[in-house]
């Protein structure tokens, strides 16, 4: 069988600074238009329909490395060490299953339903806050702050802590990108510095008064026994504050901005605004995927249709066209009668994304909540996009949102 390193395959290097907006989907169009399931990165691979995707996503013989890269950049002390070794993306085998046993019942979607009403009332004081004449930088009015007052409610954080959660999100995602590692370090290591400080706070109240939130749950969590150490806790914590602040206000950023560029679209949501709501989640999740890529990496060689992958070989799953793999019309529609599929935004196998239903919930409540009190969302300006390397983001999105009645 050949090796995938001796193959001639079309290429795709996802960290050029201009790869964004209309440049970034023509070029992801391009590649899809070829025959090819797999192409060549700076790194390595990148596997380009659903089936390769889930396999390597799923194959015990590839793990995320997030740890060779903590390597390959002399991170081998300090915080952003200890997060990465900590971090429950980097831990597999039965570590790993323990920890998501504990985890998962926090996060499951019954105990999710309980933050909808905390939801509803944070988007109705940010519409309150809009212009009256309804000109909005909707990143900074809206999406920003939304996923962070979300956190705050579900950490048990005075809300009035949600910006410098933020800052800690922002900050410490950035260690997924190489240029912010070798840049700005000092600047990441000091967010996780002081956010485990905060957590480690937070933490400790919630031990002597245990209230109705992700933390106290954390703190209860048993399964056969067994519980979360102090150092598991708090990265777990950290995990999923860092992985639901940033995440959540790039997709929805991303869906607003395609409902407004499709107003018929817009119209068909607010015609039922609650019964539609999954539908256009689920559609702005498989159209504009915020994590386009995601990085596996082999642990032995392996085979994949006739293919020899060396063990270290860096695999990168294209989100963006395993979600699109077998529709023959790729166009942005809520009420298209697709097949029932799985998309891959959110990963697939063990390591799948741990607060997808937060995720879904924060944006089914937010696009629900706007259909029914916004008549017209329309650009008021251009979009300006950030690279696909790492999270996806819009960077700008100005709107004007015309308010019902």
């Amino acid at each position: 069988m050949p090796l995938a390193t001796e193959l001639d395959l079309p290429r795709l290097d996802h960290t050029q600074p201009e790869l964004r907006g209309d440049g970034y989907r023509a070029a992801m169009t391009a590649l899809r238009a070829g025959e090819s399931w797999l192409a060549a990165n700076p790194f390595g691979f990148t596997v380009l329909d659903r089936e390769a995707g889930e396999f390597f996503l799923r194959t015990k013989d590839a793990v995320f490395p997030g740890l060779t890269i903590g390597e390959l950049f002399g991170i081998d002390q300090g915080p952003l060490h200890e997060e990465i070794t900590g971090n429950i993306i980097n831990t597999n085998g039965p570590d790993h299953r323990r920890l998501r046993n504990l985890v998962n019942p926090a996060l499951a979607p019954r105990r999710v339903e309980r933050y909808r009403p905390a939801m509803r009332r944070f988007l109705e004081r940010l519409l309150a806050e809009l212009p009256a004449n309804g000109r909005c930088e909707f990143i900074e009015s809206f999406a920003k702050p939304y996923p962070s007052l979300v956190i705050a409610h579900l950490m048990g954080a005075p809300l009035d802590d949600a910006p410098r959660l933020h800052h800690f999100s922002a900050w410490i995602q950035r260690q997924f990108d190489a240029a912010s590692l070798l840049a700005e370090r000092a600047l990441i290591e000091q967010a996780v510095a002081d956010c485990y400080s905060y957590v480690d706070a937070l933490i400790a109240a919630r031990r002597s008064t245990p209230r109705d939130d992700l933390i106290s749950d954390l703190i209860a969590a048993e399964d056969q026994g067994d519980r979360l150490t102090h150092h598991e806790l708090r990265d777990l914590v950290l995990n999923i504050l860092v992985g639901g602040v940033d995440t959540s206000q790039s997709q929805l950023a991303h869906a607003v901005r395609l409902l407004a560029t499709h107003p018929e679209q817009w119209e068909l949501l607010r015609s039922d605004p609650h019964g539609l709501a999954p539908a256009a989640v689920e559609e702005a999740l498989r159209y504009e995927p915020i994590t386009p890529f995601t990085a596996r990496m082999t642990t032995a060689e392996l085979e994949y249709r006739g293919v020899t992958f060396p063990a270290g070989s860096i695999v990168l799953v294209s989100a963006w066209h395993a979600n699109r793999d077998g529709l023959a019309h790729d166009v942005f529609d809520l009420a298209a009668a697709r097949a029932p599929s799985r998309v891959l935004t959110f990963g697939a196998g063990i390591h799948y994304c741990v607060g997808a239903n937060l995720a879904r919930a924060e944006m089914q409540e937010a696009l629900a909540f706007l259909a029914e009190r916004v008549d017209a969302i329309e650009l008021d300006g251009e979009p300006e996009f950030g690279t696909p390397s790492g999270i996806y983001s819009l960077e700008k999105l100005p709107l004007r949102v015309s308010r019902a009645g």
